[in-house]
């Protein structure tokens, strides 16, 4: 990824997702609650989630806008083959 606006956001953000899931890792290791766990492990997949929607809007900000100013439609295939990997 260039740098973009959001590129600190995105990594303090995936340093908190990656706090959370070594924190899940912890909790299993300590045999703790399966209930407990996948709640948590939902929310470790909502903030990976978000931060995907971060970068995402970056990329249409910046590097979509510019592509399609220039005529790349290759790159607006390439978001198109991201986005159904995405989903």
């Amino acid at each position: 990824m260039e740098k973009h606006e959001h590129t600190k956001a995105v990594i303090n953000r995936l340093s908190r997702a990656t706090g959370h899931l070594n924190a899940v890792k912890k909790m299993v290791e300590e045999g703790r609650d399966c209930s407990e766990v996948l709640v948590q492990l939902s929310a470790v997949r909502a903030e990976i989630a978000n931060v995907s929607k971060v970068i995402l809007k970056d990329h249409l900000d910046h590097c979509i806008v510019d592509a399609v100013k220039g005529d790349d439609m290759l790159a607006v295939q390439r978001l198109s083959e991201t986005i159904d990997k995405l989903l």
